[in-house]
């Protein structure tokens, strides 16, 4: 990655310190050397820290003058991103710097996700605690691990020398929203163990991309086509169909923009010509935002060595197509706005092991355990076992907020316009903080980044910097 492609950007400091993190993979579980570069970060300026067992910082720092004695305010953020790359895009997320470049008011990414999405909060805060000119009241900065897949690093942190109640959490993606809610969710995994057979054949593979894809909460209600589902439903049209491999989608909480198969077809490569392709022009019909999507299909001339019987094929493929994807429920007082959602995001099929991942959200509490029970049946009903891992509560809206109530007022005088306050259909780690630290009033914020947990995610320049400057004043007002 070319050096310091960032540096002739303001405010010099936090495209300093986000280029720095871009630097380090830090995908999902990848963590432990951004943890270890948030801490040198405090060590080396002597700012009293903390990194837990798991890898979470917390950073202190002291009011400024004038500020000592003001209620501290907590500055928060995650340190992992999401990973997801174009096809035959050859980086290495585990080793891998982020190739950053500059498209007009962009920041983006070649091939891969830009990780804005959370990097943006770690640069503000780590920048914010490095300036001695910033007036602030005393500060607490959290940067958590593994947010994008179950909140780890929130659920794992022991809060017992936290004293902040006045939450700016920056993980939010556009600018002029305040989030003051979101729901609640979990992962949820369904495995199933097929005996594999002798075969003998040409393998053939079929393959989805092309898809716009997104995040799973965020874009769910876009209509976006699911890649393993249209990958699946293609393939159960198929005669004498026996199933080699599956691979679709990458995270649970990205929908997946591609996915292949292989496979051996009894009556040969040309028996599905026709039926292909009857099949992508009805697909392209149905998802009009998603036509322009690939179908590929070919013979490798490698020879097959084993197969799932056509019979567990079936059975393999109809378990995906039965499995709930998508919007499930809207919010009955806000027809716009998702209640319950569950997003199919990883299949894998290896050597007869089928594994199938969800990211279950729903601001409901009893729709989101209706819906792990729907998953559960469709496990047991299917000779597969169920899993569930990473659950999260929502985040309850606060009618009485103080802190609020001053960024509004912040926001107003800046922008000249008063923000939009919602909830999300997404999970963001204010509720596990809130259970963890009563009665914090939290808000969340963040620049416009647009196509986040895609290879087109990309980060406003214009928009860092106004949130930045609003950032400033509401710190100098609390």
């Amino acid at each position: 990655m070319e050096k310091n492609v960032l540096s002739g950007l303001e405010p010099k400091g936090v495209f300093t310190f986000f280029e720095q993190l871009c630097r380090i993979p830090h995908g999902s579980g990848n963590t432990a050397a951004a943890s270890a570069w948030a801490a040198e970060f405090a060590r080396s300026r002597g700012l009293r820290y903390r990194q837990d067992a798991v890898g979470n910082v917390v950073i202190w720092k002291d009011g400024s003058p004038g500020y000592e004695d003001h209620p501290a305010v907590m500055l928060q953020g995650h340190l992992d991103m999401v990973c997801v790359k174009d096809s035959g895009v050859s980086h290495d997320f585990l080793k891998d710097p982020l190739d950053l470049y500059v498209d007009g008011d962009w920041i983006k990414a070649r091939g891969t996700t830009l990780g804005g999405d959370d990097g943006i909060a770690v640069a503000m805060a780590l920048a914010v605690l490095d300036s001695d000119s910033i007036p602030h009241p005393p500060l607490e900065v959290l940067l958590t691990i593994d947010e994008e897949t179950g909140m780890t690093g929130a659920n794992e942190l022991d809060a017992f020398d936290l004293r902040s109640r006045r939450l700016i959490n920056i993980d939010s993606e556009a600018e002029g929203i305040f989030t003051v809610g979101c729901a609640g969710g979990a992962r949820s995994d369904i495995q199933k163990t097929f005996t594999t057979g002798a075969a003998s054949g040409k393998v053939c593979t079929l393959s989805v991309s092309g898809l716009q894809g997104g995040h799973s909460g965020v874009d769910i209600n876009k209509g976006r086509a699911n890649a393993s589902k249209l990958l699946a439903d293609c393939l159960a049209q198929l005669p004498a169909l026996r199933l080699i491999s599956f691979r679709g989608g990458e995270q649970d909480n990205a929908i997946p923009v591609q996915a292949e198969a292989s496979f051996l077809l009894d009556g040969g490569p040309e028996s599905a010509d026709a039926v292909l392709t009857a099949w992508e022009a009805k697909a392209k019909e149905t998802y009009p935002q998603d036509n322009q999507f690939t179908l590929s299909f070919a013979q490798t001339g490698q020879d097959a060595a084993s197969a799932l019987p056509a019979e567990d094929t079936s059975r393999a493929l109809r378990l995906l197509l039965d499995a709930p994807n998508g919007i499930q429920s809207m919010e009955p007082d806000l027809p716009d706005q998702v209640r319950t959602s569950l997003n199919m995001g990883v299949v894998r099929l290896e050597n007869g092991e089928l594994r199938a991942s969800f990211c279950v959200r729903s601001s409901s509490g009893a729709e989101k355990e209706a819906l792990f029970n729907r998953l559960r049946t469709l496990a047991q009903d299917n000779g597969a076992s169920y899993g569930q891992h990473g659950e999260y509560p929502a985040w309850e809206y606060r009618k009485d907020s103080p802190l609020r109530d001053v960024m509004v007022r912040v926001f107003e005088k800046q922008y000249g316009k008063t923000p939009v306050v919602e909830t999300i259909h997404a999970g963001l780690e204010c509720g596990l903080l809130s259970e963890k630290m009563p009665g914090l009033d939290a808000v969340s914020i963040g620049p416009d980044l647009v196509d986040i947990h895609s290879s087109r995610e990309r980060m406003s320049i214009a928009s860092v910097q106004r949130l930045w400057a609003f950032l400033l004043e509401a710190l100098a007002k609390l």
